[in-house]
Parts: C-alpha cells; sequence; structure tokens
C-alpha cells in the first residue's frame, strides 16, 4: 500500500455535483500511511456544509472496504470561497470591476444550442439600452467569434489588460478571437483555468450592466473555476424539450445548487421546429422543459423555436434577434426570455 496506490482510489470521490474528482481538482493535499491507518487530508472552499460532510462520507466508503486499510481518517479544512463567490442572496455583487451583474448560461450537455441562446440573449438585452458584455469560457469549442461575424484580434493596455472586442452592440471576448482558423485549443486542466482566470479578470469589461458568461457543457473544472474566482448573479439552464436533454440539464441545476448560485430560470430551446408558413412540429417532443421548471420551481423564461433564419442568421455573424420581432418568431421568443430575465433578477433583488 503506497500514497499512489491511496490517491488512485480517491479518485472515486467527485466532487458533489460535478464530474471530476477530488484528487484531479487538486483538493487532496496530502496523504499519510502508518501501520495500516491511513490519514488524507483535503482543503475544501465552498460555504455549504454539505458538501465536505459528502466527500467525508465518500472518501470512508472507497477507503474503508479495503483490506489493506486498517482506519481511514479524513481530514477536511473547509475554508470560505474567494470573495464569497457563488453564495446566495448577495445579487449583483462581484469582483470584476465595472460589472454589475454576472450570469451564466449553462446545460449538461453539448448540442442543445447553449452558445446560441448566450449569443441571443446578450443582444436582445443591449437591444434594451443595457451595456452588455459576453464571454465565451468554451475554450474547446469557442464559437461567439464566428456568431458575431468577427475577425479582429484584441489588443491590451498598457497595464497589460485586455480589450474586449465590440460587434452587434456587445463587448465581447472568446478563444476564437485569439486562433487562427481550425487551430485546435490544446490545454490541459491548469491551463484551461488560468484562461478562464483571465478572461474573467483580466479583460477590461468597463461599465456593464450585464455580463453573461457562456460556459461549456458538463459540470468539470471551467466550471468550478468560474463559480470560485467571482460571485456569478445566477444561472440559466439551457435544454431541448426531449428526456435525455433534461438528464443532463439536472445535472447542471445539481452543480449550481451545491455552490449556492441561484437558478434563475430555464430556457427550452428548439422547443418545435416552425416552417415559413408558421405551422410548428414538436420534433424534440413537447412541453419538457415547462414540466422540469416547475418540477424544480424556476421561472420558465422562454421556448425558443427551431427555424431556418436562426442558422442562417449565426452562419452569417448576425444574431437574428437582430431581425425585428415582428418579423422573425426566434427574435421574438429571445427578446420575451431577456425581459423576463431582467423582472426575475429584479425581483430577487427586493427579496430579503
Amino acid at each position: 500500500m503506497t500514497v499512489d496506490f491511496i490517491k488512485e482510489a480517491l479518485k472515486q470521490v467527485l466532487y458533489p455535483g460535478f464530474s471530476r474528482d477530488i484528487v484531479s481538482f487538486g483538493l487532496v493535499k496530502d496523504i499519510k500511511i502508518n501501520n495500516g491507518i491511513v490519514t488524507v487530508q483535503i482543503v475544501v472552499q465552498t460555504a455549504d456544509a454539505k458538501v465536505p460532510e459528502q466527500i467525508f462520507q465518500s472518501c470512508h466508503a472507497v477507503l474503508d472496504p479495503m483490506p489493506e486499510v486498517e482506519h481511514a481518517k479524513i481530514e477536511i479544512d473547509v475554508q470560505e470561497p474567494p470573495a464569497q463567490a457563488g453564495s446566495g442572496g448577495q445579487m449583483g455583487k462581484n469582483n470584476i470591476p465595472g460589472v454589475k451583474k454576472v450570469i451564466a448560461v449553462a446545460s449538461g450537455k453539448g448540442g442543445v444550442g447553449k452558445s446560441t441562446v448566450s449569443a441571443n440573449l446578450a443582444v436582445s438585452l443591449a437591444k434594451q439600452g443595457y451595456k452588455v458584455g459576453l464571454c465565451d469560457c468554451d475554450l474547446y469549442g469557442p464559437s461567439v467569434a464566428h456568431m458575431f461575424g468577427s475577425q479582429e484580434k484584441p489588443m491590451a493596455t498598457e497595464q497589460n489588460e485586455i480589450i474586449p472586442i465590440e460587434a452587434h452592440g456587445v463587448k465581447l471576448m472568446s478563444m476564437g478571437f485569439l486562433l487562427e482558423d481550425n487551430s485546435p485549443v490544446i490545454v490541459r486542466g491548469p491551463l484551461a483555468t488560468q484562461y478562464t482566470q483571465q478572461f474573467l479578470k483580466n479583460v477590461l469589461w468597463e461599465d456593464l450592466d450585464y455580463l453573461i458568461l457562456d460556459l461549456p457543457p458538463g459540470t468539470g473544472d471551467i466550471q468550478l473555476t468560474i463559480v470560485q474566482t467571482i460571485s456569478l448573479t445566477g444561472a440559466i439552464i439551457v435544454t431541448t424539450p426531449q428526456e435525455v436533454a433534461l438528464i443532463d440539464a439536472r445535472k447542471a441545476v445539481a452543480m449550481f445548487s451545491k455552490v449556492n448560485v441561484p437558478l434563475l430560470g430555464l430556457i427550452e430551446n428548439m422547443a418545435w421546429f416552425e416552417c415559413d408558413h408558421g405551422t410548428r412540429y414538436p420534433i424534440f417532443g413537447e412541453g419538457g422543459g415547462q414540466r422540469e421548471a416547475e418540477k424544480l420551481k424556476i421561472p420558465l423564461l422562454g421556448q425558443i423555436p427551431l427555424n431556418t433564419s436562426t442558422r442562417e442568421h449565426a452562419d452569417n455573424g448576425t444574431p437574428v434577434c437582430l431581425l425585428s420581432t415582428e418579423e422573425n418568431s426566434a427574435s421574438a421568443a429571445f427578446s420575451k426570455a431577456s425581459i423576463a430575465l431582467t423582472e426575475v433578477i429584479a425581483h430577487l433583488e427586493k427579496t430579503p
């Protein structure tokens, strides 16, 4: 029995609500072995008492049955997360200079149109007169640069702050602005964490009402980095109506609940296919988003139709919500969703 043997076993212990284990997250700080007694020292930054309790129980569940382990001692040092990150009840409080509210747009899986939703929510908010930024946190599949039709390269100030790109009334930052076309992003976890922190804290966002974070799919290290780096106003969950998407959406809900980030609502994307004549076809089923929102007791912010113009405008770098709400149903749906979002946040800010 060696330290590496115990560390390998502890990779079975996942951080509550996330898909990564406590070893890869770097929470296991020390392992000592003495005559069959294994002592594991863990450091956790959280305001949720259930998180260390669950980690404690999971560690024992892994180590106690092992015949080589006579006794397991799990010592957990619980620390306050940086800047009270993600703490509920502190709406609008964050540590990004000049940014009033930070909204995470997330999903438990890919392919639900989360980036399309993020881009159009950002532009819809800008159309309402708000000052808006959009940060593409999906380092491995950045799409915001293409969706906004910009090939500019970001500049930097003398203080090495990145100046975001501006398009369609929105300030933008994405790995897509830093790469040549077709260049892959090959970075490991620690470097991905570093890039994410730079996008959040080293960009000159300056005087924003809303900063939208387009998160990568899943519940991995980038998501944990975000909730530990800044205090989120809240999160929006994007799903499609069918059960296979809702299953993964629930994982994203559980993740934000574990780290005390308020859920602002759910958006059902591709709620139905709408042909040029206005006929609706529920390709992915009907009512899944509404039922899930009711089950979770969060608002259904909007149901976004799937139509040809949404795809065409995304490919052309002009988000569909730039069209008038009278001439395009998707634009109208995004406009309603953005208004519903501002109303939910205003209500939460007034709630003691």
